[in-house]
């Protein structure tokens, strides 16, 4: 069952910070503390318990943008808001609250290291560590065990109940300073597809597309997720004046007025400037009356618009390579 102090994070984690920090203001002190810990303790909410939670509200304020991940930093930059200066006090205690959590330091680690490090531990002992991690990050370390291994973790943090705080304890400093090595150490990512989709952003298209095709035979769905990241909605900037308008006539107004919610001035006036006078005011007024979009919607949106271009270059219509405008011609 969800508490009313869950349900007040919820809500005040659906809402925009703006909005969310007004209502918070609004709360006692000991109430603004109980909710900003359970926001820290809330790094993301399923779908149905938050439309639950908010389905009233949403009903009252249809244009409003709803999110649904919490944490640490949301909650301070709530109370900071909601507070000002007085926030010191109630901060310092969300602070140690969520700190003094059991095994809350795993949360500076990656899940896959985690994994590689309670991986040959008893069912038992992984139910107990993930039963008290939010629940987006346990789930990143059961995909990591064994089909097997997952089973017997969940079936046992179905059947716990109270467990000995000194068991806890004891099964918390035992991994921490197992751990040791990999928390102060910073790991740096390298290689995996976005570094194959910047060499190839600057390869000559000729090799570019030989690689590409090549590649598709053996594998094309990772061909497909590097041509998604080679050229991104904000690359649009980049195209000719001509190519954006080849762009132009693929793409509906009502995509544009969704897709440039989220674009830069300088994408908006390069789109806009490529229009007549009369279509572009339209634009205007459509992006206008779109009011608030969910972000996820918008980056939908620019992903067509993208995929787009992408057919229109592979068909030779349009070239998203600036350097090809200054290729040297064959007579």
């Amino acid at each position: 069952m969800t508490t009313g102090v869950r349900k007040a994070a919820i809500l005040l984690m659906s809402l925009p910070e703006d909005e969310a920090a007004m209502v918070l203001s609004k709360l006692k002190p000991k109430q603004i503390e109980a909710v900003s810990i359970e926001i820290a303790r809330l790094d993301q909410v399923a779908g149905g318990e938050q439309e639950a939670v908010i389905h009233e509200f949403a009903d009252a304020n249809p244009n409003t943008l709803l999110g649904g991940g919490g944490g640490l930093d949301l909650a301070k930059s709530l109370v900071q808001r909601a507070l000002g200066k007085d926030a010191r006090n109630t901060l310092d205690t969300v602070q140690q609250s969520i700190e003094s959590l059991p095994f809350g330091f795993l949360k500076k680690v990656d899940p896959q290291n985690v994994v590689t490090f309670i991986n040959d531990e008893h069912p038992q002992t992984i139910a107990l560590i993930l039963s008290h991690l939010p629940p987006a990050y346990g789930a990143q370390i059961i995909a990591g065990l064994s089909p097997d291994r997952q089973i017997a973790v969940i079936q046992r943090i179905a059947h716990m109940g109270q467990t000995n705080p000194e068991v806890i304890r004891q099964v918390e400093e035992g991994l921490e300073s197992r751990m040791v090595s990999v928390m102060s150490q910073q790991f740096e990512k390298a290689g995996g597809v976005p570094s194959v989709a910047e060499i190839l952003n600057v390869t000559d298209r000729t090799t570019e597309r030989n690689l590409l095709e090549n590649l598709a035979q053996e594998d094309p769905e990772l061909v497909e997720e590097i041509r998604r990241l080679m050229f991104v909605f904000e690359d649009i900037t980049k195209l000719r004046d001509k190519d954006i308008q080849s762009v132009l006539k693929n793409v509906e107004s009502a995509q544009w007025a969704m897709a440039l919610k989220g674009a830069s001035e300088e994408l908006k006036e390069k789109i806009l400037g490529n229009m007549s006078q009369r279509a572009s005011q339209l634009l205007r007024e459509e992006m206008e009356y779109l009011g608030a979009v969910r972000v996820s919607e918008v980056e939908a949106v620019q992903q067509q618009i993208v995929d787009i271009i992408r057919r229109l270059e592979d068909a030779g219509e349009i070239s998203t390579h600036a350097d090809e405008e200054n290729e040297e011609l064959i007579q």
